[in-house]
C-alpha cells in the first residue's frame, strides 16, 4: 500500500517525574488504514489509544519506528512542514468543551482552521465555509451564532466533527469522540459520523473503549491491551471468532438481551480482575488476567501473528482454538 496512513513499530514513551522509570505507553505498533477505510481502534481506558492518535498527528514525539502518510514519512518533519499536512490530517477529540474557545461563537469556531491553515479565504470565505460545514452536520444557522455553553453536548461535538472538516481532510482521527456523551446521542453522533466518512471518501482512525460502536462503524478492528496490538481482523471475523482471550472478554462485554448475560459478566469481570498480578512479566501483557495462561505466557512475549486472511493475534495458543476459544478453566 503506497498511500494511506501506515505505521511500522511505534512506541511512546513518558517520563512521570525526575529520576522515574520512564513508561512505554505504546510498544511497537504497527498497522495501516487505507485511502477511504475506516479502521477502528479498541481497548480499555490507559491502554495507549490515544497516544497512538497524538503521535499520528504529531502531537507527542515517538520513542522509535515511524509515521507514514501517502508513502512519505512524516514522524521527523520539522514542525513548519508538519503544519502544512493539517489541511490532511484532523483530529477529532474526545471532550468538546475542553477543546472549543468559549469566547467564541461555534462558527468562528469552525472558521479558525481556515484562517491558520488555508489563508487563501477572506473574512466571507471563511464565513460562508463554517456555515456550509454546521450545516452537514445538522447545526442551523441559528446554532452556528451561540457560544459553546449555549448548546448541548451533541451539538458540540457535531461542531467540532464540522471543524475538523473545515480544510477538507483527507484522514480524520477520532479519539473517543462518543464517550463524553449521553447514550442517547451516541448513536447519532456514531450515525453522523459514518455518514460523512462514506459522503467524503475519507479515511478514518475511530478511536473508542466500546466495541459495539467500533463493530458498528468500522471494516477492520484493532484490539490494544496495555500499549501493544493483540488482535487484528476484519470486523464480522473478529467479532464472530475472536482469537484471543481480551477479544473475547471485550465481545462478551456488549450487551445483549439475556437477563442471565450481566450476570456472567459481572462473574468474569470479578475472576479477571482478581488475576490482575505479575504486570511486571516478560512475557503476554494479558497474561495476569487471562483463564488459559501457561507457563511459557509468562515468560515469552507472543508475536503478532497472521493466523489467515488477515486475521492477526498475538497468543501462544491460538492455534489451539483456531474454531473459537474454549470455556473458562
Amino acid at each position: 500500500m503506497s498511500g494511506g496512513l501506515r505505521i511500522r513499530d511505534m512506541a511512546v514513551t513518558y517520563r512521570s517525574g525526575a529520576g522515574a522509570a520512564p513508561v512505554e505507553a505504546v510498544q511497537g505498533v504497527s498497522f495501516a488504514l487505507a485511502d477511504g477505510e475506516i479502521l477502528g481502534l479498541v481497548g480499555e481506558s490507559g491502554c495507549g489509544k490515544s497516544t497512538i492518535a497524538r503521535a499520528i498527528l504529531g502531537l507527542v514525539p515517538l520513542a522509535r519506528g515511524t509515521v507514514e502518510w501517502q508513502g512519505r514519512r512524516i514522524d521527523t518533519l520539522p514542525k513548519e512542514r508538519f503544519r502544512a499536512l493539517r489541511k490532511e490530517l484532523q483530529l477529532v477529540f474526545q471532550d468538546p468543551n475542553a477543546c472549543l474557545d468559549p469566547r467564541m461563537t461555534i462558527a468562528e469556531s469552525v472558521a479558525e482552521p481556515l484562517r491558520a491553515l488555508m489563508p487563501e479565504f477572506d473574512t466571507g470565505a471563511r464565513a460562508a465555509r463554517a456555515r456550509e460545514r454546521l450545516a452537514e452536520v445538522g447545526l442551523t444557522d441559528a446554532l452556528a451564532d451561540r457560544y459553546p455553553h449555549q448548546l448541548s453536548g451533541g451539538q458540540l461535538q457535531r461542531a467540532v466533527i464540522a471543524r475538523a472538516l473545515a480544510v477538507d481532510p483527507r484522514l480524520v482521527v477520532c479519539d473517543e469522540p462518543l464517550s463524553a456523551l449521553d447514550v442517547s446521542i451516541q448513536g447519532q453522533i456514531a450515525n453522523l459520523i459514518g455518514r460523512i466518512r462514506r459522503e467524503r471518501g475519507l479515511a478514518c482512525l475511530f478511536i473508542s473503549h466500546n466495541l459495539a460502536i467500533v463493530a458498528r462503524l468500522s471494516e477492520r478492528v484493532l484490539v490494544m491491551y496495555r500499549g501493544r496490538i493483540v488482535e487484528s481482523a476484519p470486523r464480522d471475523t473478529l467479532v464472530a471468532s475472536p482469537l484471543h482471550p481480551y477479544t473475547r472478554l471485550l465481545v462478551d462485554s456488549v450487551p445483549e438481551a439475556d437477563p442471565l448475560h450481566a450476570r456472567r459478566m459481572l462473574e468474569r469481570r470479578r475472576r479477571a480482575s482478581a488475576r490482575r498480578r505479575d504486570l511486571g512479566s516478560p512475557g503476554c501483557p494479558f497474561v495476569a488476567r487471562c483463564p488459559f495462561a501457561v507457563d511459557r505466557c509468562r515468560t515469552l512475549l507472543p508475536p503478532l501473528r497472521d493466523f489467515s486472511r488477515g486475521h492477526l493475534v498475538a497468543c501462544h495458543r491460538a492455534d489451539e482454538w483456531r474454531d473459537g476459544l474454549p470455556a473458562e478453566r
